[in-house]
Parts: structure tokens; C-alpha cells; sequence
């Protein structure tokens, strides 16, 4: 089953997350070709991020109505296309609508993997299940760093969107090929039905709680590791373009063991009683301690709060197993995804925000980006989710109460602890 169901899912999300990554490696590529600045590369950049938000209602819907099968197979075709036109791509608005595309067909990459793990996954062992499909994702952030360098080298970007595009094509037909569809017909439930239990959802007291919380700290994460974090080398650290490939293939193995180690780690806890939120919350603070260290330019120790950034900056997806138990079986789709909705606005919004605050500042002396920018843009956003911490902090007491204990219908928990 593992090779079946989870396999799949896991190369759609690698491919997911190297698409997401592969322009903080492109950039001066594009900026040298097309004449980018440093907002117009945000947008650009952050259209995938855009596009991707904005499709994960629809999506949630999709994947309770239809399975997860024949929905990511579909939306893999897309981003295959949208890979095909970035490498056509000659001006920042065409590059912008292909990169946009991309992030639709990628809308489903993880979600459609946490609903396989949903269907065919215990409970108690879903925590460490996400974590290695998402774990694939890590992988796929490595292969966007010095590996997408040297191909990007030797064979132009360009090319390098081909080839993706190939393979992308290539795990779509293998998800048709593979995957088993779960037994029963799809949601029974009217599409008004489902829209108004999304309703529910969002209404939901401790989900109002938890999701600024997540979007803030997962969308900066997200926002600086997949652009920023190579201009940041670049710019503030000083490294030619072969030294921030390497520095981003470091954060990006910090990002592989944090996902591995925080799954394994609340997989032991969950199994004795404590909520995967308590693991969740310790490497948040880990989180906010490695941004500080950036925000205030602690250069003797650099490498080492950047690994703590790419390890701890994903420990979000450890609140989707308890959306999910929370919610039930039959709304998780829809839990999730309302839950990813904010995370990916939050990310685009952020990713295009840094840019813009970038653009403030005068050039850099080297033909970069003013090294003081950084540290505003970084220090704006830390701040804001020191701010929606304490939030989560003063309402812990909605995580003591029961979650819904009818995993398997998917009933009662919306009509149990529908709040607002």
C-alpha cells in the first residue's frame, strides 16, 4: 500500500516543491535575460504562490468528492503545461501567467497525499505519514539547489522547465496507473452541502485560533526559503553563485531532517497520549529564535540559525493530522485545504511584500540588493508572527477540548465544536 498510495503522492509533492524552489537557483538567470528588479522577480516568483492559494477551496471539494487520484493526475497535466510555457516564456507577463499555471497544477501536491494518508492510514500513525510524503518535498527542495545549478549551467533554464515538464507529465500517469481508487462512491453530499460545512470550518472557534498562527510562520518560511533566502546569501553573506547553491542545498537537508524528525518524533508522542500540537509548538520557538538570529545578522553563527530556519519552518504540518481528526475523515479534504488557503495567500503575500520592501532601499554597491533591506523585510515579518504566537498562546485552552472521536464517518465534529 505504501508503494501503491503513498509513493505517488510523494513524487507528485518532490516535484511540487522543486517548481516551488527552482527560481531562487534561476533568478539571475531571469534577471539577466528578461531585466528583472526585485519586485517584478517577488511577483513573478510569487504567482505560483498566488495561484496555488487560490485554487485550495475548490480543491478541498474535489479531493472528498472525487479521491485524490484522479483530481492530482489531472492537475499534474496542467502544471506540466505551465512548465512548457515558462520555458517558452520571453517577458515578465508571460512568465507570470506560466509560473502562475504551474502553481495551479501544483495546488494539490500535498493535500491529495495527506487525503490519500486520510482513506488508507491509521489514525494514530497519520502524523509520521505526512511527514514522509512530505519528507519527498524535502528531497525536491534539495534537487532545486546546487543539482538545479549545474543543470541550469549546462543546459540552460530553459531546458531545465522542459525536463520538468516531462517528468511531470510522467508522475500524472503514474498516479493513473497505480494508485487504487478508495472503495465507495464519491460524496454523497450536494456541492451547496459542501460549501457550507467549508463555512463551518472556517467558523470553527480553535481553527480561528491556530490558523494565523500557521499562515504567518509557514508562509514566511515559505516566502523566504523558496527566493529569498538565495539573494540573502548573495547579498548579505557574500557568496558568489556557486556558494549560495551550496548554502541553499544546507538549508534544504535542514528542511528534510526537520520534516523527518518532527513527524518521528510527534508520531512517539501521539502514541502516548500528547497532541501532535505540543511538538508543534516547541519547534516554533526554535523557529523564531533562528529568525532572530538572521534578522540581527549573527554572522559567527549564520549557517547555523539558517539550518534551524529550514528545519523547524514546516512544523505546521503537524496541525493538519489533528485538522483532520478534528473535522473527520469525510471534511478533512476540505479541513486541510481551508488551512493551506491561508497558509499560500500568506506566502504570496509575503514573498511579493519582501520584494517590495527590498525595492525601497538603493541598490547595493555590487550590483545587488542593499544588505539593510533584508533586514527590515525579515524583521517586519518576524514580528508579526511573535504577534500571532502570543494569539495561540492565550486561547490554548480550545486545543484541551475533545476533538471529534467519529474519525471514520467524518460527522459530529463540525456540529460539536462549530464555533463563532
Amino acid at each position: 500500500m505504501a508503494l501503491r498510495v503513498l509513493t505517488p503522492f510523494a513524487l507528485g509533492y518532490f516535484l511540487t516543491y522543486l517548481l516551488r524552489a527552482v527560481n531562487a537557483v534561476v533568478a539571475p538567470d531571469l534577471v539577466a535575460e528578461i531585466g528583472l528588479g526585485a519586485a517584478e522577480l517577488g511577483l513573478l516568483t510569487a504567482a505560483y504562490l498566488g495561484a496555488f492559494a487560490l485554487f485550495q477551496l475548490p480543491l478541498g471539494v474535489l479531493l472528498d468528492r472525487y479521491g485524490p487520484r484522479r483530481v492530482q493526475a489531472a492537475l499534474l497535466g496542467l502544471a506540466a503545461l505551465g512548465c512548457l510555457l515558462f520555458a517558452a516564456g520571453r517577458n515578465a507577463p508571460m512568465l507570470t501567467a506560466a509560473r502562475a499555471l504551474i502553481g495551479l497544477g501544483f495546488a494539490g501536491g500535498l493535500m491529495s497525499g495527506f487525503k490519500a494518508i486520510v482513506i488508507w492510514v491509521p489514525a494514530t500513525r497519520r502524523a509520521l505519514a505526512n511527514a514522509c510524503v512530505m519528507s519527498f518535498g524535502a528531497l525536491g527542495l534539495l534537487m532545486s539547489t546546487a543539482p538545479t545549478e549545474l543543470a541550469a549551467r549546462t543546459m540552460g533554464w530553459r531546458m531545465v522547465f522542459v525536463a520538468l515538464a516531462a517528468l511531470t507529465a510522467g508522475v500524472a500517469l503514474l498516479i493513473l496507473a497505480f494508485v487504487p481508487e478508495p472503495d465507495g462512491r464519491p460524496a454523497g453530499d450536494s456541492l451547496r452541502q459542501q460549501l457550507l460545512q467549508l463555512v463551518r470550518i472556517y467558523r470553527d472557534r480553535a481553527f480561528l485560533a491556530i490558523a494565523p498562527l500557521l499562515a504567518t510562520t509557514a508562509g514566511t518560511h515559505i516566502a523566504i526559503q523558496t527566493l529569498w533566502a538565495g539573494p540573502w546569501f548573495r547579498d548579505v553573506a557574500g557568496l558568489d553563485r556557486t556558494g549560495v547553491a551550496n548554502h541553499l542545498l544546507v538549508t534544504a537537508l535542514a528542511f528534510l531532517v526537520g520534516i523527518l524528525g518532527s513527524g518521528a518524533i510527534a508520531d512517539w508522542f501521539v502514541r502516548r497520549g500528547v497532541s501532535e500540537l505540543v511538538v508543534m509548538t516547541g519547534f516554533l520557538v526554535l523557529f523564531l529564535i533562528a529568525q532572530a538570529g538572521i534578522v540581527l545578522e549573527l554572522t559567527a553563527f549564520g549557517l547555523v540559525f539558517w539550518f534551524a530556519f529550514g528545519m523547524s519552518g514546516q512544523v505546521a504540518i503537524l496541525a493538519y493530522p489533528w485538522l483532520s481528526s478534528r473535522f473527520g475523515v469525510a471534511l478533512s479534504g476540505r479541513a486541510n485545504t481551508a488551512m493551506n488557503l491561508l497558509i499560500f495567500v500568506a506566502a504570496f503575500a509575503i514573498q511579493y511584500a519582501i520584494g517590495a520592501i527590498i525595492a525601497l532601499f538603493p541598490p547595493g554597491a555590487s550590483g545587488g540588493f542593499d544588505p539593510r533591506s533584508y533586514q527590515a523585510a525579515f524583521g517586519i515579518f518576524l514580528a508579526l508572527q511573535i504577534v500571532t504566537f502570543l494569539i495561540y498562546l492565550a486561547n490554548l485552552k480550545l486545543f484541551r477540548m475533545a476533538t471529534s472521536t467519529d474519525d471514520q464517518s467524518g460527522h459530529g465534529a463540525c456540529k460539536t465544536h462549530g464555533g463563532g
